[in-house]
C-alpha cells in the first residue's frame, strides 16, 4: 500500500510493524496486537488531555475521509462512511471511543461472551504473511459481558446515535454453557450492553467454540433469535453467518432474516475451508494448515465471500441490509462487495497487513469509483452490479 506523502501514521507503521509482518516467524501475532490495543487503551481513557488531542487530531487529519456521498442510515444507525472495523480486533471493547479516528465509519466490539474465559491454549494467531492471511483459534477469549460494560462506561461514551463512529457489540455463547441453553446465554450478554450498542451481531459461525455452528441451522437460529427480541430496548440485531455454508443452508438464513425482522446479516466468519492452502505449513509450528486447526481470514477468503454475499442477496432482495467482510484489502475489494450488495463492508486482517492507511485508501477510491460509474450517492452503488473500474 503506497504511503502518502507526509503521512507521519503511515510511515511509523511502514518502518516499525511492517517489516514484522513481512515474514510468519518473529514476534507473536497475538502478542502484538496485545501491545497494540493496550496503547489504544489509554489513549482512549485519556483522550481529553491537550497532549493527547493533539496527537488524535494529527492522526484524525491523515486518516479520515469525509465525502457526504458515501454517507448512509442504516437500520436506525447514521453511518459517516461505509467502512468498519470487524469484530475480534477490539475483543473487550477498550479503544471504543477513538476508533473514528482511524478512518471507520463504524467498529463492531467483541466477540463478548456472558461469562468471561480465556479461550484457547496459545499459541492460536498464526500470520501467513505470504498470502496476506491468519489462522486463528481464539475462541472467545474476553473478560465477559460485565467487564465490557465497566469498561466502555468508563471511556464516557456520547450515547448511541450521537457517536463519530457507530458502534455494534458482536455476541458469542460462553464455551461452558450448552446448545439447550444458548439463548440465554446470549441474552445475559445483550441485556448488560443493550443500552451502549448502536446494533449488535449475534455470532454463530465461529468455527473456534465446539457446537456453536449448530445455531446457525433454523430452528436454533429462529429460537435464539426470537429469545433476544424480547428484551427491553433490544437494539437492532443481525446476525454473522460462515462462509462455509451451503446453499440452501444460505438461502435458509436469507429467510429467517426477513421473517424475524433481523436488521442484517454479516457476511461472513472465518473459514474451516483451507481454500487450497492446506499442504501450507506453518513455519510456527511444523504442521500444514491441514493438520491445524482454527478458522482462516484474509486474502485467500475474498472470492468465497464474496459468492456468499451474491448468493443472501439473491434470495433476500434488495431490502435486507448486508455487511460484507472477509479478504477486503483494497478499494477493488470493497467495491466488489458494495456492487454485489453490501450496503457496509468491515476490514481486519487485511488493515493489519496494509496498516492505517488502508481505510483512507478504501474510502476514497470509493468515491473515485462514484464519479467514474456516475453514481450520485454510494447507496446508488450497492447491488448495482457494476465492474470496477
Amino acid at each position: 500500500m503506497g504511503e502518502r506523502e507526509g503521512n507521519t501514521t503511515g510511515a511509523i507503521y511502514r518502518r516499525l510493524l511492517a517489516p514484522l509482518l513481512r515474514q510468519d516467524e518473529g514476534l507473536d501475532a497475538e502478542s502484538l496486537s496485545r501491545l497494540s490495543l493496550s496503547t489504544l487503551e489509554q489513549v482512549s481513557l485519556r483522550r481529553q488531555w491537550p497532549v493527547i488531542q493533539q496527537l488524535l487530531a494529527g492522526v484524525g487529519a491523515e486518516l479520515q475521509h469525509r465525502d457526504p456521498r458515501l454517507e448512509q442510515t442504516l437500520f436506525g444507525c447514521r453511518f459517516a462512511n461505509p467502512l468498519g472495523l470487524a469484530a475480534g480486533f477490539d475483543k473487550d471493547g477498550i479503544a471504543a471511543a477513538i476508533w473514528h479516528v482511524f478512518g471507520f465509519g463504524f467498529a463492531e466490539l467483541g466477540t463478548v461472551t456472558a461469562q468471561g474465559q480465556p479461550g484457547n491454549p496459545r499459541p492460536r494467531l498464526f500470520r501467513l504473511a505470504a498470502e496476506k492471511a491468519a489462522l486463528n483459534r481464539m475462541g472467545f477469549n474476553n473478560h465477559g459481558a460485565a467487564a465490557m460494560r465497566r469498561t466502555l462506561e468508563r471511556q464516557h461514551l456520547p450515547p448511541p446515535g450521537q457517536r463519530p463512529a457507530v458502534l455494534g457489540l458482536n455476541l458469542g455463547k460462553s464455551r461452558q454453557t450448552p446448545l439447550d441453553r444458548a439463548a440465554e446465554d446470549y441474552a445475559t450478554s445483550l441485556s448488560l450492553l443493550a443500552p451502549l450498542a448502536d446494533y449488535a451481531v449475534v455470532n454463530v459461525s465461529s468455527p473456534n467454540t465446539p457446537g456453536l455452528r449448530d445455531l446457525q441451522e433454523e430452528s436454533q437460529l429462529r429460537r435464539l433469535v426470537e429469545r433476544l427480541r424480547r428484551l427491553p430496548a433490544c437494539p437492532p440485531l443481525l446476525v454473522k453467518i460462515a462462509p462455509d455454508l451451503e446453499d440452501d443452508a444460505i438461502d435458509t438464513i436469507a429467510r429467517l432474516a426477513y421473517e424475524e425482522g433481523l436488521a442484517g446479516v454479516i457476511a461472513v466468519n472465518t473459514s474451516r475451508d483451507r481454500l487450497g492452502l492446506e499442504s501450507r505449513v506453518l513455519t510456527q509450528s511444523g504442521k500444514s494448515l491441514a493438520e491445524e486447526e482454527g478458522g482462516l481470514s484474509g486474502r485467500p477468503l475474498r472470492e468465497r465471500a464474496l459468492a456468499v454475499l451474491r448468493r443472501l442477496r439473491a434470495t433476500a432482495g434488495p431490502a435486507l441490509p448486508l455487511i460484507g467482510v472477509g479478504g477486503i484489502d483494497s478499494a477493488q475489494a470493497a467495491w466488489e462487495r458494495i456492487a454485489a450488495g453490501a450496503s457496509l463492508v468491515q476490514v481486519y486482517t487485511g488493515w493489519i497487513y496494509e496498516g492505517p492507511t488502508l481505510v483512507p485508501a478504501i474510502l476514497e477510491g470509493l468515491s473515485a469509483q462514484l464519479d467514474r460509474q456516475g453514481l450520485a450517492t454510494l447507496s446508488e452503488a450497492v447491488g448495482c452490479g457494476q465492474p470496477w473500474r
